[in-house]
């Protein structure tokens, strides 16, 4: 039987920020701290597709207490660099959450607008405990006020692919955060 090798090496002109071992090691961290935070009780973990896709498949991994997990989509980003501002739902929650515990999983909160959609849109289906998990935040650019209760990384004002994060829907795949170039070609 045959392994499959992730690949080693980013795509050429991509400059990583952060490696494959440190962003295990950083998801642990965050898996034994929600541990500790609802030892005894199950959690729901959201994903927010389709960046923190790979972030909560390795977050739930980490986490020993009961979870289960469920899927939203929202559309904020378009094909580019820049966010347009508005935030559409595509994709609902499958299962109820009311008296549950939530914790929203997020790749990046970046300028808060979408986050705090999602907040929102929770706190009405009146969850016993809603929290968020973001790999990445980038507090620099925040418009809307909301701040994520576990995070992986703070970073500063770059656009970033890799570990599931796009650029027009190429690098989901790496395995590492890169650096995307402002220069990079369409």
């Amino acid at each position: 039987m045959s392994t499959i090798q992730p690949k080693a090496v980013p795509a050429p002109a991509l400059s990583v920020l952060f490696s494959r071992e440190e962003i295990q090691e950083r998801v642990t961290q965050i898996g034994q701290q929600i541990d500790a935070d609802y030892k005894g009780q199950s959690v729901v973990l959201v994903g927010v597709l389709k960046g923190a896709a790979i972030f909560l498949a390795d977050l739930a991994r980490s986490i020993s207490v009961e979870c289960t997990f469920d899927f939203v989509a929202v559309s904020s980003y378009g094909k580019g660099l820049n966010s347009s501002g508005a935030v559409k739902l595509i994709k609902d929650l499958d299962q109820s959450v009311e008296g549950r515990n939530v914790i929203v999983v997020e790749d990046i909160l970046d300028t808060g607008i979408t986050l705090g959609f999602l907040h929102q849109m929770f706190a009405r289906h009146r969850p016993k405990s809603l929290r968020i998990a973001a790999l990445l935040d980038k507090p620099s650019r925040r418009i809307q006020k909301i701040s994520a209760d576990y995070v992986g990384f703070s970073i500063p004002n770059q656009f970033v692919v890799g570990y599931g994060m796009d650029y027009a829907e190429r690098f989901r795949n790496l395995p590492e955060i890169c650096i995307m170039p402002p220069d990079f070609p369409e």
